[in-house]
Order: structure tokens, then C-alpha cells, then sequence
């Protein structure tokens, strides 16, 4: 049986309790996103309708159950990691509560992700990039202080556009960031890319608020509503296509990745960038160190006479 076919549509009653047992308790342990405990929640939900159809809870699942589930419909290595890692939070978790239950996750073998690079682009396609907005406009002046803010800062593209008013401080220029898990950290903000944001703040941002009241949000609609990642985004992949950037080299986090390999390029600190992307680990952070040694192969073998 695949995993969706001829499913109970709901947990029972007891599985769902102890779902949201654990969802509480992740949240309160360890602050996880929301869309990483709705990930979660989902992933055990699908798990407890599934072991329903074998007679089966999520209290009584055994090891060759976990297994059974697990190759009942291919999913990609990401996602089969994800759920094996919601699987072995939970179970985990009932085995401390409830003292000598088996933990049936203990011996499953852990999938292999594959090391992807983040993209990053050019310093000059980043140029190009931010200048790219028409800064005679209201919403041109709003798109180049999103772009310089984005690379100045490193940020995520949910932090920049969850950033309320509050957060930024022109006079000591810099940006107070909750980034995941709730955590808070400080950053700091270019000389031209904070011009740009008080540019921004003072002659654009009074234009697209009025009539809606005193937005939270730094940046705005042209409605004076908060912009949405899938707004700005849209936006990106249309300057890029317009300074000659293919839309395919574009990704959700392409100026962070940027930020990142540029400065470990002109030398930044490792744990000093690490600080300012806000990684909890520091080997979240030397992935980039992989990416600029690829960018030195590059252009050592394109301009070196033995090369």
C-alpha cells in the first residue's frame, strides 16, 4: 500500500495527543520555525494514519513498521531526512516520558544528503543587480533599499521582509534580526546601503503607507501591506532578467549566499560571518569556504598560463 491510499482521514484520538505533546514541547525546548513544527506535525500525522490501516499506533510502532513506511512511496533524500528526523524527536521523547519503552528508531539507518554549494553570483552581477530599479519611483526607491539591504546585511529573505520599522537603527546603523527559532541577533548595515534605506524611509515609505494607518513592517506594498517573499522574489528574478542574469541562476537566497562568499573572498573571519548570518553551528557557515575555493579553482584555471 502507498502511503495515501485508503488512509483513515484523522490520527485517533491518542496519537494526536501525543502529536501535539511533542509539537509543544519542540517548541518550547528548542523555539523551532513554525513551518518546521507544521512540517513536523504533518509528517507524524501521516505516519499515525498509516500504522491505523496496520492495526497499529504511533505508541506501539516497532522498528520493522518504520521501515515498512519508509518504503512504501519514494521521496526525495531532503524530505525522507526531515521526516526521520521528526520520527526520532518524537520517539525520543516518548522513551524519556514513558521510562522503558523501545526507541524503534534507534538502529534505522540515516539517509546520506548530498552536499549542494549555494549559488552565489559575481560581485558585478550583484552591482548590476541592485542598481537595477528605477530610484525616480516610490516603489524603485523601495526595491534598491530591499536589494542593498539584503546584500549589505546578509539576511534571509524572511527576515528582510518580516523587518519592522522598529528594528532598524539609522543612527547607530544597524538592524535588530529575530531569525529562526525566535532567536535575536545583531547586524550591521553598510553606509550606502542604510543612504538608500533613509532615502527610502523618507521619501517613498510616507507615500505607500498613506491611507493604511502606521505600518509595522519597514517595507511596504504599493496596498501598505508588508511585501511577501514571493513579492519580493518576483521582483528579483525580474531585475535579474533585465540586467541579463538568467531567472534559473536566481534562487530564494542568492544575495545571502552573495554576502556570504564575498566576504570570505576579501577575507572575513569565519565565526565572525558566522555571527552575522546568525547560524547556530559553525558548520552551517563553512559551506562558504567551499564556495569560494571553487570561485579561486575557477579563475585560476581560466587566467593562470597553466592553468
Amino acid at each position: 500500500m502507498t502511503v495515501n491510499e485508503a488512509l483513515p482521514a484523522e490520527p485517533s484520538t491518542d496519537d494526536s495527543r501525543l502529536i501535539e505533546r511533542f509539537i509543544e514541547r519542540v517548541w518550547a525546548e528548542d523555539g523551532l520555525a513554525d513551518r518546521t513544527l507544521e512540517a513536523y506535525r504533518r509528517d507524524l500525522q501521516q505516519l499515525a494514519r498509516w500504522l491505523a490501516t496496520r492495526g497499529r499506533s504511533l505508541g506501539s510502532a516497532r522498528r520493522d513498521d518504520l521501515s515498512a513506511y519508509h518504503g512504501s512511496q519514494p521521496v526525495s533524500v531532503r524530505s525522507m531526512a526531515r521526516r526521520q528526523s521528526a520520527f526520532r524527536r518524537f520517539y525520543a521523547q516518548l522513551a524519556r516520558d514513558e521510562g522503558k519503552r523501545e526507541d524503534p528508531t534507534l538502529l534505522m539507518q540515516r539517509p546520506r544528503m548530498p552536499r549542494s554549494l549555494p549559488k552565489a553570483l559575481a560581485e558585478r552581477e550583484v552591482e548590476a543587480l541592485i542598481v537595477a530599479p528605477d530610484t525616480s519611483t516610490p516603489l524603485g526607491m523601495r526595491d534598491r533599499a530591499m536589494l542593498e539591504l539584503m546584500y549589505s546585511s546578509g539576511l534571509r529573505v524572511s527576515e528582510l521582509v518580516d523587518l519592522p520599522l522598529a528594528g532598524l537603527n539609522t543612527r547607530q546603523g544597524v538592524l535588530r534580526i529575530t531569525g529562526k527559532g525566535g532567536k535575536d541577533r545583531l547586524v550591521p548595515v553598510g553606509e550606502e546601503a542604510l543612504a538608500h534605506v533613509e532615502t527610502y524611509l523618507r521619501e517613498a515609505r510616507p507615500l505607500l503607507a498613506e491611507g493604511h494607518g502606521q505600518p509595522v513592517a519597514l517595507f511596504l506594498s504599493r496596498r501598505g501591506a508588508a511585501m511577501t517573499r514571493q513579492m519580493f522574489w518576483t521582483l528579483v528574478k525580474r531585475y535579474a532578467v533585465q540586467v541579463g542574469i538568467p531567472s534559473s541562476r536566481v534562487s530564494p537566497h542568492v544575495l545571502r549566499h552573495s554576502f556570504a562568499t564575498h566576504l570570505l573572498n576579501h577575507g572575513a573571519d569565519l565565526r565572525a560571518l558566522q555571527m552575522l548570518l546568525g547560524h547556530s553551528a559553525l558548520s552551517t557557515t563553512q559551506i562558504y569556504t567551499l564556495v569560494a575555493k571553487e570561485g579561486l579553482k575557477r579563475l585560476h584555471a581560466q587566467h593562470h598560463p597553466r592553468g
